[in-house]
């Protein structure tokens, strides 16, 4: 018989308001009135579900999922990896992680996106993997370059790469945002910024992972996920906590 979840009581100080000013587009999606808490039906919880069979053996590498045949995407060839974990640092085994993210010129693929950089034609900026039994996870990809957004005036965001991790069914989806080690621009950010303390922004930033490189080919960043508990990482669609 499976040992009851510990509780862990949550930590308002850990997650940023909704409403921060600063952030201008929080203005506008943040809720106006207090939020009601809805329970998922069966149909949420019993599926659609996945498997295996559902991820193709390159999906999680960015380097040659959407490169023509020959050819490679430009830029800084990177290692990203980590586990997916509880609160109590025990893995998440057979969870889709998804990620996206610009590329090394700071451009996303797709047809709202308006900065000058050039779109690279063998890089299209998606991929996604399942965690294996110790709920760990990899994906070979560029280092995205950082681009400005009409916040204010000369708002830069970071590079980052955007994190998507589903429970037991595409109804149960959480989103994060990782950030790079020594990026000067993560103090700058008004979206970073929104985070009230240091320790909590500090899980979104990848610190380099020497000892994961592959030499003369790509440098490596370790990103582990909490998925949930008082200090579970920041996720965007769940601002209030997990």
């Amino acid at each position: 018989m499976p040992k009851p979840g510990e509780f862990y009581q949550r930590d308002r100080m850990w997650h940023p308001p909704a409403l921060t000013r600063d952030y201008k587009t929080s203005v506008a999606r943040s809720p106006q009135y207090a939020l009601l808490s809805l329970d998922n039906t069966v149909s949420e919880i019993t599926g659609p579900v996945f498997g295996h069979n559902d991820i193709d053996p390159i999906d999680n590498d960015l380097i040659l999922n959407y490169a023509q045949s020959g050819e490679m995407p430009i830029g800084e060839r990177i290692i990203v990896h980590g586990r997916v974990l509880d609160e109590n640092a025990r893995p998440v085994p057979n969870t889709l992680v998804e990620i996206w993210q610009a590329n090394a010129g700071g451009r996303y693929r797709h047809r709202k996106d308006t900065y000058l950089a050039p779109i690279d034609p063998n890089f299209g900026g998606c991929g996604r993997t399942l965690t294996d039994a110790d709920g760990y996870y990899h994906f070979r990809t560029i280092k995205p370059g950082a681009y400005p957004w009409r916040n204010w005036r000369n708002d830069w965001r970071p590079a980052h790469v955007h994190f998507s991790v589903f429970g037991s069914g595409f109804a149960q989806r959480l989103i994060t945002q990782m950030y790079f080690e020594g990026d000067p621009l993560i103090a700058r950010c008004p979206i970073a910024n929104t985070i009230p303390g240091p320790a909590a922004l500090e899980q979104l930033i990848a610190p380099l992972d020497h000892k994961a490189t592959v030499p003369f080919d790509s440098i490596a960043y370790k990103f582990d996920i909490v998925l949930r508990g008082r200090r579970s990482t920041l996720f965007e669609n769940r601002p209030e906590g997990n």
